[in-house]
């Protein structure tokens, strides 16, 4: 969906407040431009003396009527046509975020966190701008000028009008021969700000390693050097678009002075009075501010249609998982059937040939070096990349033909990188569900081992856990997560090398508890550990994206294989387990 599109529906569903808006904004024009004509009156009752007291005087509260009557009005139309340009931030900004929901893993795996963060801040921004500024100063230019130059030509002098209106095409040539220059520096100004985005972000997220490394004045200078970059990016930017204002200026404050001149020896023959004079003068000012403006008028309006560009690129990337519509599945029997797998834009296959059958309610380990597929095989069974069809079936129906909602609700996942968000534990292991009760949260942490843990924090469940969990400790946050995908009370739990961080005996309680949970369930445990994976009903060891070996432990051991030497070599030294691979 392009952004001019996404426009259009918000303005559709906000017209009345625009129109309101507009038709407010031309009365407060109509009105507020009455005043110079009242004060030219004024003045001419003064300079001749045809006026008594009491009709000056009224003249003056008409004068400060319509001042007051122009203040109120400009009030209720800036509400109305302003006041939508923070409403068009907040649904652009929603829409986004939720289309941003709908995209791959594969897409964040080539987009950096901070272009997707310039794209929700400073290009959103950019169109806000041109929602209030852009807009309203267009609107109101244009209404001041017509009604201010209807108001000279027809009642003062039309030479003078003509005078007036002489600085305007110049001012347009400029703007036009400038305006793809500013949009085209813009966008490097928008990469720019990506680029420092991306550098504080990975920075904040790496301090420990900055700092473990003694490399803070390294990272400074670094940072140091984008900084500078991005003021040349700006500069470059603010030497075009500067240049429109005192363009603008100056060839207003010559035709001001031919005005005063050519004005005055039209006051001095009788041509016009003083009180026209004066009228003219004002509405000269009139018009003067929203030309002046037209600069940052397209400034505004080119940065806009930049950062649009910018977010028509993301609204325009769509994912390659294609959805099913089998929302019904009842057990989780699982069958892999010569399955060969290479990730997007890559050619080189991560698995090969694989051949596998999970019958529902069994337990497979699968264990092996690292790269050689197992996380992938996790991947695969969520879609969270495009599965080739005829290869993976739930139940013998392909798993491209069941909806992702329905197979993702279905299975409980315990990634590798045991990501919490910055809240309470409580509302980590809640995740799934808002209507996930307290015993709920307390039984899955219970059956996850972290239960004591939590209880000997400062305040327990309540305790937020900072950014990415970073002041829990790897093992709790490894249960943490456990924790999480145990209260969904999933189907299928797979646990993606979960326990890799927790002592022996910790790991042999949690294991005990699942392996409860997984009776009348379908499990897959992924890990490095042959102690994790010991007692499955069917462990595969994966090499080179192959399944390599096949059976329960004690097969296994038979063959004296691979499976056989990571055993021996945990067994001997446990030290070379947290080195065996993934």
């Amino acid at each position: 969906m392009e952004v001019k599109k996404i426009l259009r529906e918000f303005i559709k569903e906000r017209i009345l407040s625009y129109i309101a808006g507009i038709l407010i904004l031309i009365a407060a024009s109509v009105i507020s431009l009455r005043i110079p004509k009242i004060l030219g009156k004024v003045t001419d009752m003064l300079n001749k003396g045809q006026g008594t007291v009491n009709e000056i005087r009224i003249q003056l509260l008409l004068m400060v009527g319509f001042a007051v009557l122009g203040f109120v009005l400009r009030f209720i139309w800036r509400y109305f046509l302003v006041g939508n340009c923070r409403h068009v931030e907040s649904y652009l900004r929603r829409k986004l975020f939720a289309h941003l929901q709908t995209l791959p893993v594969n897409f964040y795996n080539n987009h950096r966190t901070g272009d997707l963060v310039a794209y929700a801040i400073n290009d959103i921004n950019a169109i806000r701008r041109v929602f209030g500024f852009g807009f309203v100063a267009l609107i109101e230019g244009v209404l001041i000028n017509t009604v201010s130059v209807y108001y000279m030509a027809r009642t003062i002098e039309p030479v003078l009008t003509l005078m007036a209106l002489a600085p305007v095409p110049i001012v347009i040539g400029v703007t036009i021969f400038l305006r793809k220059t500013i949009r085209n520096r813009f966008e490097k100004v928008q990469k720019a700000f990506a680029v420092i985005s991306e550098r504080v972000q990975e920075n904040i997220m790496g301090i420990r390693v900055v700092k473990a490394f003694a490399q803070e004045e390294h990272e400074m200078a670094g940072f140091d050097r984008l900084s500078r970059d991005n003021i040349k990016t700006h500069m470059r930017m603010v030497r075009v678009s500067g240049a429109l204002g005192p363009v603008t200026e100056v060839c207003f404050s010559i035709s001001f002075l031919f005005f005063i001149i050519y004005g005055s020896r039209l006051v001095l023959t009788g041509r016009i009075s003083l009180g026209d004079f004066v009228a003219f003068n004002s509405y000269m000012a009139a018009i003067m501010r929203p030309v002046i403006n037209i600069s940052r008028i397209v400034e505004i309006w080119q940065r806009g249609a930049a950062s649009a560009k910018r977010l028509n690129y993301i609204f325009s990337e769509t994912t390659d998982i294609a959805d099913g519509d089998e929302s019904e599945i009842k057990d989780f029997d699982i069958e892999i059937r010569n399955l060969t797998f290479a990730y997007p834009q890559t050619q080189v296959p991560v698995l090969k040939d694989i051949n596998l059958k999970v019958p529902s309610g069994s337990t497979l380990g699968i264990i092996g070096k690292t790269g050689s597929g197992k996380t992938t095989l996790a991947n695969l069974l969520l879609r969270l990349y495009p599965v080739p069809d005829g290869h993976i079936f739930i139940n013998n129906i392909d798993i491209n033909q069941i909806s992702i909602e329905t197979l993702r609700e279905k299975i409980g996942f315990v990634p590798q990188d045991n990501f919490l968000f910055s809240s309470t534990i409580r509302s980590n292991i809640g995740f799934y569900h808002e209507g996930v009760t307290d015993e709920e949260i307390e039984e899955a942490a219970r059956m996850s081992g972290v239960f004591d843990d939590i209880l000997e924090l400062p305040e327990g469940f309540d305790t937020v856990v900072g950014e990415r969990g970073i002041t829990l400790s790897g093992g709790q946050r490894q249960r943490v997560t456990i924790a999480r995908a145990l209260v969904k009370n999933p189907s299928i739990l797979i646990l993606d090398d979960s326990l890799s961080a927790v002592d022996t005996e910790t790991e042999k309680e949690v294991l005990g508890n699942i392996r409860s949970i997984l009776k009348h369930r379908t499990g897959i445990i992924i890990s490095h550990r042959v102690s994790t994976v010991i007692n499955a009903d069917r462990i595969i060891y994966l090499d080179d994206g192959r399944i390599i070996e096949e059976g329960t432990h004690h097969e296994l051991m038979a063959l004296k294989g691979a499976y056989y030497r990571l055993y021996m070599s945990q067994s001997e030294n446990p030290e070379k387990s947290m080195e065996a691979g993934k």
